[in-house]
């Protein structure tokens, strides 16, 4: 069953409740959708296809809406595999399909798929004339790609955005977001953002400047919901994400052999909550999904992190949690640690060295524990905790 977006925009994407790993790492526990679109004035354009396990239900979808007659133009916004992997079948599907890109893309299309001929090379503002409807084309390059563009449809309003304002999770029913529960949606929109866009903060900003300069009325994104209502929404959680802006909160992230290290966490969880510091989200990064933790790390303001002194270094899990922060350029975080060593001790050193690397604020000095926990270590937990709570 298709869904006509607005007047000759027509939805004919699919959803994937059967993957449980997005780009082989990123948990999907709701799916997610894969999303494509026919724009139909006298000629006909297909804007991005579907990842190639779902190609034949993306051919049902077009010919429910087409029937026999042909697609004239693939616009390929974007060529990450989930979006391009039809391409070659669907060039055998319709062989005078004319594929429409940018030099990079281009490039990609041949690398990826071994095809040549019936291209169509844009650029910026580059336009493609459908009869009654037109496409103009606009580059945001590392959103998150090199060779990413959006293509928008001035008589319809409408802005096909790659995967520039997508989410994790499939569409439940319904396809606008009039139609379903966009409440849902909020936390994948941020989980996909940190997991998959957040190393691009400043591209993020300036592909925000063009799509603020145009009267957008529905934006139709490669991932989740197709945006009409909630544009404003959207547009100002991007714009937040890409300037790293935390909101206040505070995660607290450990890592913990033995429970020495966790009964630390949960003590400066229960002194945060008691000093009245709200939200407070508490994670063992043994266990949690790393998304989610990441999704929250960009959510919030402040972070603290514990960790036991492992091999003369930071417990594993601890030490990924890092660097997958350092890689996303992650800034403007507030800062608390606390380690645990035997006999040596290395961790609340180290941790206090990647606060400093990341030009976060240091909220207090690191406690550092020897070896078990108990009453003695309440103080130094709550002094952290204090720090934290003071600066509310």
């Amino acid at each position: 069953m298709t869904t006509e977006i607005c007047a000759g925009i027509h939805y004919v994407g699919v959803n994937d409740r059967t993957t449980t790993r997005f780009e082989a790492l990123w948990s999907l526990p709701a799916g997610v959708s894969y999303n494509a679109y026919l724009v139909v004035g006298e000629r006909v354009a297909l804007i991005d296809t579907v990842a190639e396990a779902f190609g034949s239900r993306l051919e049902a979808n077009i010919r429910e809406v087409l029937g026999d007659r042909k697609v004239d133009y693939l616009v390929v916004d974007h060529m990450e595999p989930d979006h391009s992997s039809s391409i070659a079948a669907l060039r055998r599907l319709y062989p005078d399909l004319q594929i429409v890109g940018n030099a990079k893309t281009l490039q990609m299309i041949r690398g990826f798929y071994k095809l040549e001929g019936g291209m169509i090379e844009v650029a910026e503002g580059g336009t493609l004339d459908l009869g009654g409807k037109t496409l103009v084309f606009q580059m945001i390059p590392m959103v998150h790609w090199p060779e990413t563009m959006v293509a928008w449809c001035p008589e319809q309003r409408t802005l096909f955005s790659g995967d520039a304002f997508g989410t994790f999770g499939a569409l439940d029913g319904g396809i606008v977001d009039a139609q379903i529960e966009p409440d849902r949606y909020w936390d994948e929109m941020r989980r996909y953002y940190a997991c998959i866009v957040g190393k691009y903060g400043v591209p993020v900003q300036k592909a925000l400047q063009k799509v603020r300069a145009l009267p957008v009325e529905t934006i139709c994104s490669t991932h989740g919901p197709v945006w009409q209502r909630e544009i404003g929404r959207v547009l100002d959680l991007y714009d937040r994400l890409s300037r790293y802006e935390g909101e206040p909160g505070v995660v607290v992230a450990y890592g913990s052999m033995y429970g020495n290290t966790e009964q630390m966490a949960e003590r400066i969880a229960r002194e945060l909550a008691e000093s009245g510091v709200r939200p407070v989200r508490v994670y063992n990064l043994s266990y949690a999904d790393p998304s989610v933790v990441l999704r929250d790390v960009f959510r919030f303001d402040t972070l603290i992190v514990g960790s036991p002194t492992y091999n003369g270094g930071l417990f594993p899990p601890v030490a990924e949690l890092l660097d997958r922060i350092a890689a996303r350029g992650v800034c403007k975080r507030k800062f608390a640690c606390f380690g645990s060593f035997n006999w040596c001790s290395a961790a609340a050193r180290l941790l206090g060295d990647f606060a400093q690397k990341m030009k976060w604020t240091l909220l207090c000095d690191p406690v550092e524990m020897c070896q078990g926990f108990g009453p003695e270590w309440f103080a130094a937990c709550r002094k952290l905790a204090d720090s934290v709570a003071a600066d509310r």
